[in-house]
């Protein structure tokens, strides 16, 4: 988590100084900001340009903002930049004697309410936490969502059920994976040739189109890691098209994948740099030796063994990449490209 926080007197610089030491030895990348001032005496950078455009920096650049003032002043500053619950980063705000601290923004998604936690832990101040479902005790699917590393497809359909949860409506839940922990009371369970009573529910997959309720909100695990190998200098438009047509094929969702693979002598291939780069997904290579290792049943190639020193590029980095997870696409080629994908052992926690 990348922080930052800000502080316009003496009081709230001193705490905004001890919360960057105690933030720092939690492991959190935090940087402290003050107003010229009082930013040299307490060791923290100074607030050199308008509060208003600083925070508008820091929406892009942070995860989480901690406004050391009251709350008004924070509210104002965040107010231009206020987008979506899906995008916008943690807003904290704790008054400058450190009394309370109150999660202001992205409460779930971002973090606010953790965090807000967090430095209550750590100072002793006041959590002040007012998501509905954190209130009432209830179950919150954005932040199971947020836990297990779950892509939500509908956050309008999040939304419903969250409604839903709050009005004590039953809500499905069923889930192509184990589970481990108990099931909240709030979702009544899958049960084949069973009859649910209820409109709308839960469903943890890899497929994007499956809808076992009426209205289905479709949470996807990112645990699937894609193997490309490909001829030099093939396109990344060319790339994207044979790995959609691969996920198509085995009823996969694009947001399932975590991370694209190949061997080593790819590592600079334009085509799949740009390919990941758009994705937003990490690109892993690994050495002939290490793919040659990998155990399983993979379509073996004499004349990629001749290039590449391994029969098999693809399917082979796809499962390492996946920490020897199950291939669920084995090979396929055409236009000069060739796609394989492995999804990782994993289980949905409620834990």
């Amino acid at each position: 988590m990348k922080l930052s926080a800000v502080s316009f007197t003496e009081h709230g610089s001193r705490l905004n100084r001890t919360l960057m030491d105690m933030l720092s030895r939690q492991g959190i990348d935090c940087r402290g900001y003050a107003v010229p001032k009082y930013a040299k005496t307490y060791d923290l950078l100074e607030l050199q340009e308008p509060l208003r455009d600083w925070t508008g920096r820091m929406f892009e650049e942070a995860d989480a903002i901690l406004f050391l003032s009251a709350a008004g002043i924070a509210v104002r500053s965040i107010a231009p930049f206020v987008e979506d619950k899906t995008k916008d980063p943690a807003v904290v705000v704790m008054d400058e004697r450190g009394v309370f601290a109150v999660s202001l923004l992205s409460g779930h998604l971002g973090g606010a309410n953790k965090l807000a936690g967090m430095l209550a832990n750590l100072t002793g101040a006041i959590p002040v936490i007012t998501t509905a479902t954190d209130v009432n005790g209830r179950f919150a699917v954005d932040l199971f969502a947020k836990k297990n590393g779950l892509y939500i497809t509908d956050m309008a359909c999040a939304k419903q059920i969250s409604a839903d949860v709050l009005d004590e409506k039953k809500i499905g839940f069923c889930s192509d994976f184990p589970v481990v922990g108990e099931i909240p009371q709030e979702l009544e369970p899958w049960e084949e040739h069973a009859v649910f009573e209820g409109s709308g529910g839960i469903c943890v997959t890899l497929d994007e189109n499956k809808r076992p309720y009426k209205s289905t909100l479709v949470l996807i695990p990112r645990i699937v890691s894609v193997g490309i190998g490909c001829k030099k200098g093939i396109p990344a438009e060319r790339i994207r098209e044979k790995v959609l047509d691969s996920l198509q094929k085995c009823g996969v969702s694009l947001h399932a994948l975590e991370c694209v693979a190949s061997i080593d002598r790819k590592a600079q291939e334009p085509g799949i740099l740009e390919f990941a780069k758009s994705l937003g997904l990490p690109f892993v290579t690994f050495s002939s030796e290490e793919l040659r290792r990998v155990p399983g049943d993979f379509e073996a190639s004499a004349f990629v063994e001749s290039v590449a020193g391994v029969d098999n590029v693809c399917g082979r980095s796809a499962v390492l990449a996946s920490q020897n997870g199950r291939l669920i696409l084995k090979k396929t080629a055409g236009d000069g490209v060739t796609v394989a994908l492995a999804a990782r052992d994993w289980s949905v926690d409620f834990a």
